[in-house]
């Protein structure tokens, strides 16, 4: 049978995900819009990434913000650190509890062990590891069944403890994590969502399968794929106007992309082995609604490396979004150093 698919373009699907990502206009201060933010979750892998990728966002973001109450840290996708909504626990926790019996099984045995050693207590997840015998990276498995949150600081050990178990069916909150991969990252495929989400491909596609009716067939640039129909008259209007700029860090939920997906955002192969490296990403410089360079920063210094010539408003703009960085202990002004 031959499905009707809904043609996209390359300027559609951008200008989509910038809409989604709350990234052509920063949202109001507020607790609705750091969930709105952190709808697909943010990465803070690299710490505090995650609070730049708020101020991408959300205005008046400051420094702590990360720390906000409506926020937590976990062991999220992929076992990578996240800043994700409280409230939304059970989406990025019990969706990722293993289907075959041995990983669930795996994950229910070490958080009920870990709940017998913390208790009400707080630990490094070194010192609870030594306690428990066993290498501390297996306590990650434990994030799955949502009853563990952590302190993530980079260079010191994360700190971990025990929360109440969500009440949420992990099947249901497995398709709340699909629906929020699809409307962010979209269009998308169920391959792709298992390899972010570190489901795998079997999952990932019964997910895909079981919300059916509530996805509409696409063709891209880059082969077909899936959005939801809810956001099908979003990806039709005519796109708004995008920020002069934006600083996005490393692993920014924007260029969060493998395979093909990276091909649509950065079609040059060069300008994709300097963003996408193989260690350590940088950060993407978004100008007027394209990525126009990279940058890193190194106490404050901030050094951008351009991809094309910028306009002198272009680089205002660049500028005006760095002195803007809601960072931590620099006490001075950035310096933008520009690597043409």
């Amino acid at each position: 049978m031959t499905i009707n698919r809904l043609e996209l373009t390359r300027p559609q699907i951008l200008a989509f995900r910038r809409q989604a990502g709350a990234l052509d206009e920063r949202l109001p201060p507020g607790e609705d819009s750091l969930r709105r933010a952190a709808w697909a979750g943010l990465q803070d892998s690299m710490p505090r990434a995650a609070l730049l990728s708020i101020h991408a966002r959300v205005a008046e973001t400051e420094p702590t913000a990360w720390e906000h109450e409506s926020l937590v840290q976990i062991w999220g996708p992929r076992f990578s650190v996240f800043v994700i909504p409280a409230r939304d626990l059970a989406v990025f926790s019990l969706a990722l509890l293993p289907d075959e019996a041995k990983g669930r099984r795996r994950a229910e045995e070490t958080a009920a062990r870990l709940s017998t050693v913390l208790g009400t207590s707080r630990m490094t997840y070194g010192e609870a590891a030594s306690v428990l015998g066993q290498h501390h990276y297996r306590l990650r498995y434990a994030a799955a069944t949502g009853t563990m949150l952590i302190r993530w600081e980079g260079a010191r050990a994360p700190v971990i403890w025990n929360v109440p178990r969500p009440e949420v069916d992990p099947l249901e909150a497995r398709l709340e994590l699909a629906r929020r991969y699809l409307h962010i990252y979209g269009p998308t495929t169920a391959e792709a969502f298992g390899l972010w989400s570190g489901l795998g491909p079997r999952p990932a596609i019964a997910a895909f399968e079981v919300l059916g009716g509530s996805l509409t067939p696409v063709a891209t640039p880059i082969g077909e794929g899936w959005i939801l129909a809810e956001d099908e008259a979003a990806f039709r209007a005519e796109p708004g106007p995008a920020a002069p700029a934006r600083l996005l860090p490393s692993g920014d939920a924007y260029f969060l992309l493998q395979g093909a997906d990276r091909e649509l955002l950065v079609p040059d192969a060069a300008r994709r082995n300097l963003l996408w490296t193989p260690r350590v990403w940088p950060g993407a410089v978004l100008v007027g609604g394209g990525i126009a360079g990279t940058w890193r920063r190194a106490d404050r210094v901030l050094t951008v490396q351009t991809w094309r010539r910028l306009s002198a408003a272009e680089r205002d703009a660049v500028v005006a979004e760095a002195e803007s960085l809601p960072l931590p202990g620099t006490g001075k002004r950035i310096l933008v150093r520009w690597d043409a």
